[in-house]
């Protein structure tokens, strides 16, 4: 099991498919959600991997990644993106990210020189653009983790899919952060405030967000994509904040149609 440094923090990471060597970029990292494990990318694992390497790091306090005592910084979170990526092998990476993950995705392309394209979803150019709180649930407590979906996903999601919510609160009960790290990710969406220094991201971004996001509004996207010399707003219509998952179909589509599109 692979496991990165930063200073004194461990962190476990995944790679899986070979890549394409003729590419100029053949990895697409994972930036996740504030509190989720690595389960959350399980939907566009297998989209990616192939024509990609696809490295999904646990955030610091999830998963196998050690817990170490916050506040977090975005920036310290983009650090620890860069030690995994180094650690990898990885020289030049596109980024996807959901929420805080695009908030470190966002932080990273100003200060790594390996990130390339970036693909953002349910993001804010600010902390105050968001409210994660809804979606903190108790890994102890199973009620709680399949109730707060709610707030990632839409109602009629969910309750088409009885089978998938209970292998997704199993999920979460073994990988999702518990409260010290959950709330020192907190602190970090709290901290962050790019929307007066979006001009200096030259990086293509597409901006993906639910039009049902109750976590994080569209308009927020509209307003990051607006913000962003190269950015580009698609909605996903009747999908939730974690539009990944409930439109993943679309979402993977959209997301391997930007980054295989020439510059």
């Amino acid at each position: 099991m692979p496991y990165a440094s930063n200073g004194d923090v461990d962190l476990y990471y995944e790679v899986d498919g070979e890549g394409d060597d003729d590419r100029d970029v053949d990895a697409v990292a994972f930036c996740g959600e504030i509190g989720y494990g690595p389960w959350q990318w399980g939907w566009q694992h297998a989209a990616i991997a192939g024509p990609y390497r696809a490295v999904v790091p646990a955030t610091r306090g999830t998963g196998d990644s050690e817990t170490p005592p916050g506040p977090y910084t975005v920036g310290q979170l983009a650090a620890d993106l860069d030690a995994v990526l180094a650690d990898a092998g990885v020289r030049a990476a596109h980024v996807v990210g959901v929420g805080l993950g695009g908030m470190v995705a966002l932080h990273a392309a100003f200060h790594s020189r390996r990130v390339r394209k970036l693909a953002l979803v349910g993001t804010p150019a600010y902390g105050d653009g968001m409210n994660p709180d809804p979606l903190w649930g108790d890994p102890t407590d199973p009620a709680a983790l399949k109730s707060s979906l709610r707030a990632a996903v839409t109602d009629e999601f969910l309750d088409a899919v009885p089978d998938a919510v209970a292998r997704i609160v199993e999920w979460r009960a073994a990988e999702d952060a518990g409260r010290d790290a959950w709330e020192g990710a907190r602190a970090a969406v709290r901290g962050f405030d790019l929307s007066d220094r979006l001009y200096e991201v030259s990086n293509e971004a597409l901006v993906l967000h639910g039009s049902e996001d109750a976590v994080c509004p569209p308009t927020k996207g509209e307003e990051l994509a607006e913000g962003l010399p190269r950015g580009e707003f698609v909605e996903v219509d009747g999908a939730g904040h974690l539009a990944t998952m409930e439109a993943s179909r679309e979402v993977n589509d959209r997301v391997l149609g930007f980054l295989d599109a020439e510059a």
